[in-house]
């Protein structure tokens, strides 16, 4: 199998698309919260908040009146360009977005009172360091079942053969170990529906669900025989798996 190349990837997708899925129609079953209300819950208005692994912002200028100060980082360009063009366009004051690695951020000690991480990754140690005491750290992460029938039928995808709960045990592990306290944690498998074969091609071509995504011999037959075995009168049926970790800082 041809290796999948990340940061080639995530600079690309970011450069034509960001993390904008607006345009792609489908419905969902059984979501358990959605991710950034929860982080406007967290906040107040006097916080300074970071969101790691920012995408093309489209998330955090959603909720650009819920911090004083908001910073949105990425490691990659592409992503940070399209950040930069959609703050552009929406004229937030309080918003920044700046290409950074999640590994070495840079910014003080003490620095930030909430920090958010969707699908990204994160250094638990260099969370805790720029997070005030008793700052409060939330993360969602995609489950090792997400698309599970989608990966069954492709024989790859992401997480695809580790097996269910060793990412979020790894998590919390890694937080714990960083001096983070109150670890809670919450999981959903939902069920989705995708309109039309082209929305769910959308989806496979503007994220590393299934990697290589159209790049590998059969993939086209399989994406058509799996519309036609997964259709129903709702839409193409697949499920998306998530998990939620909130955790505090030690004072």
């Amino acid at each position: 199998m041809k290796d999948f190349d990340s940061v080639a990837y995530y600079d690309k997708v970011g450069r034509i698309n960001g993390w904008d899925f607006s345009q792609m129609k489908f419905t969902s079953e059984g979501i358990g919260w959605d991710f950034y209300q929860e982080v406007v819950r967290a906040c107040i208005p006097s916080d300074f908040l970071l969101d790691i692994g920012t995408g093309g912002g489209e998330a955090v200028l959603a909720i650009a009146d819920s911090s004083q100060l908001i910073v949105g980082i990425d490691h990659s360009p592409g992503m940070i360009k399209t950040a930069a063009q959609n703050l552009k366009r929406a004229c937030f004051p309080n918003v920044r977005f700046v290409q950074m690695d999640a590994e070495n951020l840079l910014f003080p000690n003490d620095f930030y009172n909430v920090v958010s991480c969707r699908h990204s990754g994160f250094c638990a140690e260099e969370v805790a360091r720029v997070l005030a005491p008793e700052g409060l750290f939330m993360t969602q992460q995609v489950g090792e079942r997400d698309k599970i029938n989608l990966k069954a039928a492709f024989g790859r995808g992401q997480a695809y053969e580790t097996m269910p709960g060793t990412l979020m045990r790894g998590y919390i592990a890694e937080l714990s170990a960083a001096g983070f306290r109150d670890i809670h944690f919450e999981e959903y498998n939902a069920v989705e529906y995708y309109e039309a074969p082209e929305d769910l091609f959308f989806l496979l071509t503007h994220t590393p669900i299934i990697p290589n995504f159209g790049e590998m011999k059969g993939d086209m037959e399989v994406f058509e025989q799996f519309v036609a075995d997964h259709m129903t009168d709702r839409g193409i049926i697949t499920n998306a798996e998530r998990f939620m970790i909130v955790a505090k800082r030690r004072g």
